[in-house]
């Protein structure tokens, strides 16, 4: 299933989108995507629903992130070799992580604001993970089975703020609208290999990132693994999971995210976003 919440912010509902492409209701079966709902006996409900019974959604409408009550938004960093040496940082021996604000999630393509005193802001195509049941201490092994599904996240960063003003990345990773999330969480069964998907982003209609979840360092399976060894992941929670090289910080000379850029980005089977910049 390809889950997705839509409507004005504050106001989503929950729905799919079908094999057609239709937008569909999903709101008498299930309120709101949040943990409960990306539970195993929950995703099992939705999946035996007909979807050509479902209400269709005329229009087009906004899309929110595709889920919601989210207890802890944690991402990976410099989980791609080649990025990691594009920031001149040394190849990490264990996971870095850290934590976003759950108040940067964002909808797949809402706007992205440039901070108040904002220099460096930079784009960072991810692929995350939707917790779907509670992992503490679980093997790399049994990992993915506490998972629920994956989608598409932009680790917006404001690099001076993560880098160049002291304590940890936190502050420059957590601005409002800086995890823009989906367009939907794609269920497990939808990704044949969650390691073998492609990904780009582009400015401006410019490429500037093209990767492949096969170059990760660490795989989706070991990270979500390891940050259990210290922080224990609830239903709902996002896994995010590092960007392949191409951020402006790595350019020659660098090159950084500007008022009314427009940022796109996509990976194979999890759709794509569309962000304008806009001033906080």
């Amino acid at each position: 299933m390809k889950l997705v919440r839509y409507g004005a912010p504050g106001q989503e509902k929950s729905g799919l989108i079908d094999k057609s492409g239709q937008l569909r209701d999903l709101s008498a079966h299930v309120k709101d995507l949040n943990g409960e709902a990306y539970s195993p006996e929950s995703l099992k409900k939705l999946a035996a629903l007909d979807p050509s019974k479902l209400p269709a959604v005329s229009g087009n409408p906004r899309l929110g992130a595709p889920v919601t009550g989210v207890s802890k938004f944690v991402a990976i960093g410099l989980n791609y070799v080649d990025h990691a040496k594009e920031t001149g940082s040394p190849i990490p021996t264990e996971p870095i992580f850290f934590l976003k604000a759950n108040t940067s999630l964002s909808g797949p393509n809402d706007a992205v604001e440039k901070p108040r005193g904002s220099t460096k802001l930079d784009w960072e195509v991810e692929i995350a993970a939707i917790i779907g049941t509670r992992a503490k201490y679980v093997s790399e092994a049994d990992a993915l089975n506490h998972v629920a599904g994956y989608c598409v996240c932009n680790d917006v960063s404001e690099r001076n703020f993560q880098i160049e003003r002291g304590g940890t990345w936190t502050k420059g990773k957590s601005h409002d609208t800086f995890g823009p999330l989906g367009p939907w969480v794609a269920t497990k069964d939808e990704i044949a290999d969650v390691q073998k998907l492609s990904m780009w982003l582009d400015v401006n209609g410019q490429r500037r990132q093209t990767g492949s979840t096969s170059t990760m360092i660490f795989s989706m399976a070991k990270c979500v693994s390891y940050v259990s060894q210290f922080i224990t992941l609830l239903p709902g929670d996002i896994v995010t999971t590092g960007t392949p090289p191409g951020v402006g910080t790595g350019m020659k000379p660098p090159q950084f995210l500007n008022v009314g850029d427009v940022v796109t980005l996509g990976i194979e089977g999890l759709g794509e976003q569309r962000q304008e910049i806009v001033a906080a």
